[in-house]
């Protein structure tokens, strides 16, 4: 059956509603010491603030072994009555302590998580692929293959998209419109994004946020470009908040407050690009039950 995995269970995409395609609303790395997203509190009332203003459905792209706090991510949800759909698979190296405990069996962890986690996140490399990277990503393919579930990439800088199709879609044989590809806007190229386009992947953009701001004024020229290309059902919107100085600055609330109204002015496109296309880029022919 083609459902959305939340953390509360399956739901028909229709469901999903108003969605932020990218956030974090716990998120724990040594690259980021002391700017932990680990404030249950904080994360409820930002998720509350969201809610008000019309948003029903969160994708947290944090992936193991990063703080995800599962059973926070649940209390939330039923709190808020907001949909969750929570990640398993791997960051960038640089992320972790140490993965020797289960470097040599990702998939059987991706596997065993997606009973309650709703896609597959994996990170790419500036401008290429490197060891770490390539062993994640096989493994994301073997998990995909065995539950249906979606493969969101973070692309380091924008960057690196083809290297990543090519393995992910063209060696993996993952079909590319079960990929979902992270932090376009941070390499505002709209050629390089109209090439990506035309594989058939889903394209996510980030923010405005502090971290992004030297290319947020060029995300309407991207999604412009894209649209006006045919690829409008292709694009996803997502906050990405990474720590805990960013959150509410300017929060995941912004994409309704502002930037919702805004793309329905400029190109009549909010339902899709906030509604449709969620729902159908997290969306899955489930091969496993949910938890």
């Amino acid at each position: 059956m083609n459902v959305v995995r939340t953390v509360l269970g399956d739901i028909p995409p229709e469901e999903l509603g108003i969605c932020d395609a990218h956030d974090h609303l716990f998120l724990r790395t040594p690259a980021l010491p002391g700017q932990e997203l680990d404030d249950a509190a904080a994360a409820l009332v930002e998720v509350q603030r969201y809610a008000a203003l019309g948003g029903q459905s969160i994708v947290q792209w944090t992936p193991h072994g990063m703080g995800r706090q599962w059973d926070r991510l649940v209390e939330i949800s039923r709190a808020t009555g907001v949909h969750i759909v929570a990640a398993t698979g791997l960051h960038q190296a640089r992320h972790y302590a140490s993965l020797e405990d289960i470097w040599d069996r990702l998939a059987d962890v991706f596997i065993a998580e997606l009973s309650w986690a709703g896609m597959i996140k994996v990170a790419g490399d500036f401008h290429g692929l490197g060891d770490h990277a390539r062993h994640t990503m096989a493994a994301a393919a073997q998990a995909h293959r065995a539950t249906g579930a979606p493969i969101g990439v973070h692309l380091e800088g924008g960057t690196g998209g083809h290297e990543v199709l090519d393995l992910l879609c063209g060696r993996l044989e993952v079909p590319v419109d079960r990929v979902i590809l992270g932090h376009l806007n941070r390499t505002p190229d709209m050629r390089m994004h109209r090439d990506l386009a035309r594989s058939g992947a889903f394209l996510a953009f980030d923010g405005p946020s502090e971290a992004n701001h030297a290319t947020d004024w060029r995300l309407f020229d991207c999604l412009a470009a894209l649209i006006e290309a045919g690829h409008a059902e292709q694009l996803l919107l997502g906050g990405d908040t990474t720590t805990a100085a960013a959150r509410s600055r300017p929060g995941m609330s912004y994409l309704i407050r502002e930037l919702q109204p805004r793309l329905e002015r400029e190109f009549g496109l909010a339902a899709q690009i906030f509604i449709g296309n969620p729902a159908m880029a997290f969306a899955a022919d489930w091969l496993i039950s949910a938890k």
